[in-house]
């Protein structure tokens, strides 16, 4: 497939390896033994004196499970195997998944400071640091849903709206295969195609949209594709179920006196941030869940929602936004709601050294897979 790219090393991880499928002799014999001596070649293996370990030892897909599992830090070093989302196996394509973490590189469409197209690269070694459970939640994605990284659109850095093209094409494949996407961006541009794709198997959607910008501007430098149209461009095509609409924690100056207007016209719902301030969100998605109903509803977190302090790392930074457990309750909040897709998008890794805006991200987007319908809680 043209535009997809396997992440990492473009090598996917065997399907059928992994701890806890089969046990050796070694460890029955002796229980007492470092479970991280149980990864290393054997004493005959030709790779035992360089101390490499072999992709059949450290990249489980089960730990007695049939589903695809995160290894437990407990046993195999963060550090170690090709980087991808919460170290889960690399798949080429969406087929016999039913969730799927794909990144979209793409950052030619800001406005501001450029670099989200590193979005999706660090989001996945930040997501090394996530368990298999939800602790909070109870919920058990792992124990519930075929999940993996099935690598990068191979967008066209030189052409956006080829690179739109390219990923509405590649996001018509994996719905069609009745995989929801899980997206790590990316500027804001890349929604705009993917919900071209997913409102072509699912008919208009709801939105749940959490951004410091409602991002529904007409044209910018002559120009009407940019990660500040999304949402106008996908109402003119009817991809949105305008009623079913809600835009929290909008804010900044703008370059008009009622700068909402555009939204509220056509149905929409906008929570500016001021509304969120120093208050819990959760009536708040009460009232969201009863809007969306049982219809199909997408999921769009622009990492710029939440306050600077928070989320440096982004291109468009807006200050006194969302808090991180804001965030949570907002995603958690959409439990129970037919979820048909998610995108966290703006992450801009070389304006936050500590790497903190990408492990949120990350963080935010296993947040999104455990409300997925279909998954259970323990």
């Amino acid at each position: 497939m043209r535009c997809l790219l396997r992440a990492g090393c473009s090598q996917t991880l065997l399907r059928e390896a992994g701890l806890g499928v089969r046990k050796s002799s070694a460890a029955v014999a002796a229980p007492h033994r470092d479970p991280r001596s149980l990864l290393l070649p054997a004493a005959s293996s030709p790779s035992a004196s360089t101390g490499l370990l072999q992709p059949r030892h450290w990249a489980p897909r089960r730990w007695g499970s049939r589903f695809n599992v995160p290894p437990s830090a407990l046993v195999v070093a963060r550090p170690v195997g090709v980087c991808s989302m919460l170290k889960l196996p690399i798949q080429a394509s969406a087929e016999g998944l039913d969730a799927a973490f794909v990144g979209v590189p793409l950052d030619m469409g800001t406005s501001n400071r450029p670099g989200a197209r590193f979005g999706p690269r660090q989001i996945r070694a930040e997501s090394a640091m996530v368990r298999r459970y939800n602790g909070s939640t109870g919920a058990a994605p792992f124990d519930s849903l075929r999940v993996a990284d099935i690598g990068d659109v191979n967008v066209n850095l030189y052409n956006l709206p080829d690179s739109c093209h390219l990923i509405r094409e590649s996001y018509q494949k994996i719905v069609a295969s009745g995989c929801v996407p899980l997206t790590l961006g990316g500027d804001h541009t890349i929604t705009y195609p993917i919900l071209q794709a997913v409102a072509q198997k699912h008919g208009p959607l709801g939105l749940v949209h959490v951004d410091a910008h409602t991002d529904t501007g007409d044209t910018a430098l002559g120009e009407k594709i940019y990660h500040g149209t999304p949402f106008r461009r996908c109402v003119e095509e009817g991809l949105l179920d305008c009623g079913r609409v809600v835009q929290v924690g909008i804010r900044g100056s703008s370059y008009d006196p009622d700068p909402h207007k555009y939204g509220r016209d056509q149905g929409f719902r906008v929570v500016p941030a001021e509304e969120c301030w120093g208050k819990s969100l959760v009536p708040l998605m009460a009232e969201v869940r009863k809007q969306m109903g049982n219809k199909p509803v997408y999921i769009s977190f622009d990492i710029d929602g939440l306050d600077p302090a928070y989320a440096p790392g982004t291109g468009t930074p807006e200050i006194a936004g969302l808090t991180p457990a804001q965030a949570l309750e907002i995603i958690r909040g959409c439990k129970g709601l037919n979820v048909v897709g998610c995108d966290l998008v703006e992450v801009a890794p070389m304006y936050d050294v500590s790497g903190n805006t990408a492990l949120l991200g990350a963080n935010l987007l296993f947040e999104m897979l455990c409300v997925l319908p279909g998954v259970k809680t323990v």
